[in-house]
C-alpha cells in the first residue's frame, strides 16, 4: 500500500485554467500500485484540491487503479457561478411592432391594423418592470469563490406624457392617446390627429406633437411632421414625412427622387420607387425597392413574395435581406452593411452631454458642500433648506443620467466594434452589376449567384450558402 506522501511518484494533479476542474493522471503505470481511499483523499488535499471531490471516482481508483492508467480523469469539479438575469420592461399594451407586415397569398399586404388604433386612456397602466434575477457565486476546486455577474435593474426610458410610480416599477399614461416608441426606445403617449382623405392643398402641411393618421395619400411637395408615428392608409409621392417614431404606409412610395421619408424607429411599406428613406432601426418592405436611396440604422428587410432590390443604394447598420438583388440587365445596385453613421453621431453627442453633465454635477456638489457646512453650524435659513433639498434631488437625477449615458456609450462601442453581425442575405439570386460593401471592404458581383450570404471574415468579404 502506497502512503499519500509517495503518491507523488505515481500520480499528478493539474487544474483547468479557471480552477473549476482538477484532473488526476498517472505518471507511472505500475501493475502493483495500490492505495487506500483515505490516502488518495489526503493526497488531493495536500495538492490544494478541497472542494467538489468526486468521491465515487476516488473510491474506484483506490480499488481498480489500472482502469485509469491511460486517461486524465476529472477528480474534482467545482461550481460554476450562476450569472444574474437582467430585469426588463414589459409593455402592457399591444404596439403591433411586428417586424414583418401580414402578407396575403397574392403577395399583397394586409394593413387593416392601420385603421384600428390601440388608444390608451389617461391613468391607464402601460408598462411594468420585471425585477432582475440575482446570481449565485461559484466555487473553485481549491475552495475559492468565483464571483457572479449580477442582473441589472431595468429602467423605463421615459418619453412624453407618461408617469412613473415612486417605486419605478409601473408606468402610466398621463393623457388619452397612442403609446409610441421613439428613437433609443423612449416610451411616449401621444395624442392622435386624423386626416380623412389626402394631404393636399385642402389640408396643407401637417406638423403635430403626436401621432398622425392619414386615411388617403400624401401628394408631392407636401410635408407631414410628427413627434410620434405616422400612418398612411394610401400611398406617398415626392413628399416629406418626418416622424420621431415609426412610419407605416399601406401603399407604396413613388418618390420621383424628391422628398424624404424619415423615421426615428421603423419604416414599413409595401414598395419604394425612386424614393429616399431613412430609419433609425429597420426598413421593412414587402414587395420591392427600385432605384432608391435607403438607410437603416439596423436592418433592411425585403423578403416578401417578390422581395426585389434593383438600382440605387441600400445601406444598413447590420443586415440586408432580399429575395433578389439586381436584374438580368446588370443594373448597378449597391448594398452596404456595417454602416452606422447615426451611431457615430450619437456616441459623439453622448460624450458631449456627459461632459456638460459632469461640469454641472461638479457645480452642484460644490454648492451642496457649502450648504452642508452652513447646516453643520446651524446657519441654514428656510430658503437655503429648500435649495439644499432641490440640489440633492438634482444630484440624484444627474447621477442616474450619468449612469444611463455611460451604459449607452458602452453599448454603442460594442456595436461599432462588432462587424460579425454585418451581412447581406440573398434568398434567391444576386445578379452581376451588384456591389456589396461591408465596412471598408467592397466586392463586385460579376455573375448571377444563387442563395448566398455575404459576410466579412479576416480582411475580406466571403460567400457562404444561404440556409
Amino acid at each position: 500500500m502506497i502512503g499519500h506522501y509517495a503518491l507523488d511518484q505515481y500520480v499528478s494533479i493539474t487544474f483547468s485554467e479557471d480552477k473549476g476542474i482538477a484532473y488526476l493522471q498517472f505518471s507511472k503505470k505500475d501493475e502493483n500500485f495500490t492505495c487506500s481511499f483515505e490516502d488518495l483523499e489526503s493526497f488531493l488535499h495536500s495538492h490544494e484540491v478541497r472542494y467538489g471531490i468526486q468521491r465515487d471516482i476516488v473510491k474506484r481508483i483506490s480499488s481498480n487503479p489500472e482502469e485509469y492508467f491511460f486517461s486524465r480523469v476529472p477528480i474534482a469539479i467545482g461550481d460554476e457561478p450562476v450569472h444574474g438575469v437582467d430585469g426588463k420592461v414589459v409593455l402592457t399594451v399591444d404596439l403591433e411592432e411586428d417586424r414583418k407586415p401580414l402578407e396575403k397569398e397574392d403577395g399583397k399586404v394586409d394593413y387593416k391594423d392601420l385603421v384600428r388604433l390601440h388608444n390608451v386612456l389617461k391613468g391607464q397602466i402601460i408598462g411594468r418592470t420585471i425585477p432582475p434575477v440575482p446570481g449565485q457565486k461559484g466555487k473553485t476546486v481549491t475552495g475559492e469563490e468565483i464571483p457572479f455577474r449580477a442582473g441589472k435593474e431595468a429602467r423605463f426610458k421615459v418619453g412624453k406624457n407618461v408617469l412613473v410610480d415612486q417605486s419605478e416599477t409601473a408606468m402610466y399614461a398621463a393623457i388619452d392617446g397612442l403609446v409610441t416608441l421613439t428613437d433609443k426606445g423612449k416610451i411616449n403617449v401621444f395624442p392622435v390627429y386624423e386626416v380623412n382623405g389626402d394631404v393636399d392643398y385642402s389640408t396643407g402641411n401637417i406638423d403635430f406633437v403626436g401621432t398622425v393618421v392619414i386615411r388617403g395619400n400624401v401628394l408631392t411637395g407636401f410635408t407631414v411632421k410628427s413627434a410620434g408615428d405616422i400612418r398612411v392608409v394610401g400611398g406617398v409621392e415626392g413628399a416629406e414625412l418626418i416622424s420621431g417614431g415609426s412610419i407605416e404606409i399601406t401603399g407604396g412610395i413613388i418618390g420621383y427622387n424628391k422628398g424624404i421619408v424619415s423615421a426615428g424607429k421603423n419604416v414599413k411599406v409595401s414598395f419604394i420607387q425612386d424614393g429616399n428613406v431613412v430609419a433609425g432601426e429597420d426598413v421593412i418592405v414587402s414587395q420591392s425597392i427600385m432605384h432608391s436611396n435607403i438607410r437603416a440604422g439596423r436592418d433592411v428587410l425585403c423578403n416578401g413574395t417578390k422581395g426585389l432590390i434593383v438600382g440605387g443604394i441600400v445601406q444598413a447598420g447590420e443586415k440586408v435581406v432580399a429575395r433578389t438583388i439586381g436584374n438580368t440587365m446588370s443594373t448597378s445596385t449597391a448594398i452596404e452593411v456595417g454602416v452606422v453613421p447615426e451611431l457615430r453621431n450619437e456616441i459623439n453627442e453622448l460624450r458631449h452631454e456627459l461632459k456638460l453633465l459632469l461640469e454641472n454635477e461638479d457645480k452642484t456638489t460644490k454648492a451642496l458642500y457649502l450648504l452642508n457646512q452652513l447646516a453643520n453650524n446651524g446657519q441654514l435659513s428656510p430658503d437655503k433648506v429648500a435649495l439644499r433639498v432641490k440640489l440633492n434631488a438634482t444630484k440624484q437625477s444627474h447621477m442616474r443620467e450619468e449612469k444611463r449615458i455611460k451604459e449607452r456609450v458602452l453599448e454603442i462601442e460594442k456595436m461599432l466594434e462588432d462587424t460579425t453581425r454585418a451581412k447581406v442575405e440573398v434568398i434567391k439570386t444576386i445578379y452581376g452589376g451588384s456591389k456589396i460593401v461591408i465596412g471598408r471592404y467592397t466586392r463586385f458581383v460579376k455573375d448571377p449567384t444563387e442563395r448566398v450570404v455575404f459576410r466579412y471574415t479576416e480582411g475580406d468579404i466571403s460567400l457562404t450558402p444561404y440556409i
